[in-house]
């Protein structure tokens, strides 16, 4: 005898200040141009805190990095059905008539759903997502593997792939954590020689077995003079969220090299306009990507073998997993099992 669907789910809010609620919510069925998922794992990104911390005015799901299986289409959904593995990240769907989508720029949408943000998220077993923010999830990626690739696998994967370098040319990854692990295992499988930049030595076996091939380490040496003796970086993708540690990296770029970051930092970058005119290096920030940019990602790192290294924990544990992410101390990535 089949069993009845639950007609409610576990879902774990933010109420602010770091304190969390399990509370069991109504299934509804979705709006137009939404889908049901009926989540499998959550990865527990750094971002969460923005949710997280603070007093809100109304309890939010955070969560932003979601896979799930569709289990209910709303009207107007064409292209998606019930029975598919999909991700949700960070931008939760373009509107697709802003200006930015009109141009195509689906990234810089002016009405996106922030997921775990601005809409609930993915600390749940049941989530609610527009359906032009969806990512099919390959089949060789379990939703473990597979939910921190969907926000810091993007990030990584996005800012390496819009550059302008040659093959072989020299690409320095700064951090080595949720990020710049995954930043490392992109930069060596787009076929770039990776240099990997942290403080102190205890990181250096680990960044050589994800693909560096060489380490520096920023206590010891400048990280600029250190990239030029290496003839310079096309590119350097700065991870750590310290504007400081992300100034002397500029002048280790090589002529029409660029710093992209991808770490927020609540201090600034600094920079001689000299060392920016003279070689015609630039700065600039990258935000994820879009959902179909989600789809190469995935089946990229599918396909390269690049892996997140996570801490599974579940959906009953989330106060300890968040905790554990904003301690520094996970290797590197805490993703909620939310089939446990």
């Amino acid at each position: 005898m089949a069993t009845a669907p639950s007609t409610t789910y576990r879902a774990v809010t933010a109420l602010g200040s770091q304190e969390f609620a399990l509370v069991n919510r109504e299934v509804r069925e979705p709006g137009p141009g939404e889908v049901r998922l009926r989540a499998q794992a959550c990865g527990v990104c750094h971002t969460d805190a923005l949710a997280v911390e603070g007093t809100r005015a109304e309890p939010i799901v955070p969560g932003h990095e979601v896979v799930g299986v569709i289990e209910a289409v709303g009207a107007g959904v064409r292209s998606w059905r019930v029975g598919e593995r999909v991700g949700v990240g960070f931008l939760g769907g373009h509107c697709g008539e802003c200006e930015s989508c009109r141009r195509g720029d689906f990234v810089t949408c002016a009405d996106q759903p922030r997921t775990g943000l601005s809409a609930d998220g993915g600390y749940a077993e049941v989530v609610y997502a527009r359906a032009s923010g969806l990512a099919r999830i390959p089949a060789e990626l379990s939703a473990v593997e597979a939910a921190p690739l969907l926000c810091a696998g993007l990030t990584t994967y996005s800012a390496l792939a819009r550059l302008d370098a040659r093959p072989g040319a020299l690409v320095a990854v700064q951090g080595i954590g949720g990020l710049g692990h995954l930043g490392l295992q992109h930069a060596r499988a787009l076929g770039y020689r990776v240099a990997a930049i942290a403080r102190g030595t205890d990181k250096a076996a680990l960044a050589a077995e994800l693909g560096a091939e060489h380490y520096i380490d920023s206590r010891a040496e400048d990280p600029g003079e250190a990239l030029q003796r290496l003839g310079g970086a096309a590119a350097i993708i700065a991870t750590a969220s310290s504007g400081a540690s992300m100034s002397p990296l500029v002048t280790g770029l090589a002529p029409r090299g660029e710093l992209i970051v991808v770490g927020a930092a609540p201090d600034p970058i600094t920079a001689r306009t000299a060392d920016l005119i003279f070689g015609m290096r630039r700065i600039s920030g990258s935000l994820t990507g879009s959902s179909i940019e989600n789809e190469d990602n995935l089946r990229f790192s599918a396909r390269s073998g690049v892996r997140a290294m996570t801490e599974v924990l579940p959906l009953s544990e989330t106060a300890k997993a968040y905790q554990h992410m904003l301690s520094g101390k996970a290797r590197f990535r805490v993703v909620l099992d939310l089939t446990a």
